[in-house]
């Protein structure tokens, strides 16, 4: 009797751990949610556009526009290649273990927000999420930012056959009105 389970590549980590995203053309191929999910769901294992198209829900013929996208960016490759019934399967897999925006652009802020409300509403299960605003001195916002770092970092990760659960960690400051006009405290009327 035939395995009925797909086939799975052996995992082999990204070729690196982290990449800085900087050019134009990986800016642009964040600015799409679909795009963000993609980049999501490789975050484990390689899989072909059909396995994608099926997990995230999607039409195979749009992620594999999507993914052609990210290739041609930098931010996926084709990990390995396998002939079945004629043809070839190709397994796609993020270049890097940690994608790292270092200047964000709103488009692709706006579009990772979008993926990761998207995951949000198709969760099977309660979900967490928090807003909080907090006043905090430059050194305690980057004590904040380095302990949730290490917290998501060393989170330690069961098998595979575990239930996969997405994190996202956002710190920054607020923006201070554009304003520079002073708003009064309080008012008193002259004598």
């Amino acid at each position: 009797m035939r395995d009925q389970s797909p086939y799975k590549p052996p995992y082999l980590p990204p070729p690196e751990d982290v990449l800085e995203i900087g050019a134009p053309e990986q800016f642009a191929a964040l600015a799409h949610p679909l795009r963000q999910r993609l980049l999501f769901a490789l975050g484990h294992r390689p899989a072909t556009a059909g396995q994608l198209a099926a997990q995230l829900d999607a039409k195979k013929g749009n992620v594999a526009h999507h993914l052609k996208v990210l290739r041609e960016a930098g931010l996926i490759h084709i990990a390995e290649t396998r002939q079945v019934r004629g043809g070839t399967e190709q397994y796609y897999q993020r270049t890097a273990r940690h994608m790292i925006v270092a200047h964000p652009q709103a488009a692709g802020t706006t579009a990772m927000l979008t993926a990761v409300a998207q995951e949000l509403d198709r969760s099977p299960t309660d979900t967490h999420l928090t807003l909080r605003h907090l006043h905090l001195s430059p050194a305690q916002a980057r004590e904040l930012g380095e302990t949730l770092t290490r917290l998501v970092d060393e989170a330690e990760e069961n098998p595979e056959d575990q239930p996969l659960h997405g994190v996202l960690v956002a710190l920054y400051r607020q923006a201070l009105p554009t304003s520079t006009q002073a708003v009064p405290t309080s008012t008193t009327n002259p004598a």
